[in-house]
């Protein structure tokens, strides 16, 4: 909250309203510079080289280097970045603006546009500890397989408010939609859906702010491995769902960073020295029509969650 993204420096008007004195903060350095050696131990005297968020070194592990690309991280929660080049772009559709990378001191800085949802893999954990519908984290992919559908269930998981694009506290989490045949394997199918129209959400504010919709989506972590969560994310986005090989692309990104610096040199960066990486790629196979339907309501789904935390209930204790 106190550095400038404009001119990569901290910002002397934000530190004085929060009383910081400038001289007590670090030098500003790029993503991708010898930055100092190991002291000891086995790594002793190599260089320390890279420097990169999660969010931005999974952005550069998935080789998002061109304006418009794109990448998800799906974790606890899911964070969407879009790199938007050497321009900054301000958000009209509740995303935020920040800096993707700076690969060298003497490079142009890039930057993105992201969007966060709060709960993503939570709300499997939350299936686990809270209902104790499954007992592993696993066992999702095999109840919402038994029956390929959420039977009209609608999940919201508000737990803690909205966040992108709404950025709505007051918002709790529902489940919609219930009938007499309504069993757990359609809320598990229904929270997996959950983190797809959330994805898709932010998606179509990126589209909107960016102009350019998006011809595909990159994808990483740890739900990646979930067969069925890909294919409902191609399913409602419809657009292809794109996932490398290798998932570890955030620490893949810091070690693109750190080998990459100059007085290191172990590779290079360029897009024409960047080789093609394996991945398996998920097609949408249901019509556009049934995908917009779905999507319309899950909106209808999230106006209902709005609004469940007022003064009154805050002061009566109901959270």
């Amino acid at each position: 909250m106190l550095f400038n993204i404009h001119s990569l420096e901290w910002d002397k008007e934000l530190c004085e309203f929060f009383e910081i004195p400038m001289k007590i903060l670090p030098n500003v350095r790029s993503s991708s510079e010898i930055y100092g050696l190991m002291k000891a131990g086995a790594l002793e005297g190599v260089p320390i080289s890279g420097c990169l968020g999660d969010q931005s070194a999974a952005l550069v592990g998935q080789m998002c280097f061109r304006d418009g690309q794109a990448k998800n991280t799906y974790g606890t929660g899911c964070f969407l970045l879009c790199n938007t080049g050497r321009k900054c772009v301000f958000s009209e559709h509740g995303l935020l603006t920040t800096v993707a990378y700076k690969l060298g001191r003497d490079k142009p800085v890039y930057y993105a546009l992201e969007g966060s949802v709060a709960i993503a893999g939570a709300v499997i954990r939350w299936l686990r500890d809270n209902l104790g519908i499954i007992n592993s984290s696993d066992e999702i992919e095999k109840l919402a397989k038994e029956v390929g559908t959420s039977y009209g269930c609608y999940f919201v998981p508000a737990f803690s408010g909205l966040y992108a694009p709404y950025w709505e506290p007051s918002a709790r989490g529902i489940i919609c939609g219930l009938t007499q045949f309504t069993n757990k394997c359609h809320i598990a199918f229904a929270a997996l859906e959950a983190v797809c129209f959330q994805t898709r959400e932010i998606l179509d504010a990126m589209n909107r702010d960016c102009g350019i919709p998006l011809s595909h989506l990159q994808v990483d972590g740890g739900m990646t491995n979930n067969k069925i969560l890909m294919q409902l994310q191609a399913d409602i986005l419809y657009i292809p769902v794109v996932k490398p090989s290798m998932p570890e692309t955030t620490a893949l990104g810091a070690a693109m960073a750190a080998g990459a610096a100059e007085g290191v040199g172990v590779w290079s960066l360029e897009p024409e020295d960047l080789s093609a990486v394996t991945v398996e790629r998920f097609e949408p196979q249901i019509n556009a029509e049934e995908s917009e339907i779905r999507f319309s309501t899950w909106k209808k789904a999230v106006m209902k969650s709005m609004g469940w935390v007022t003064a009154e209930s805050s002061e009566s204790g109901i959270l």
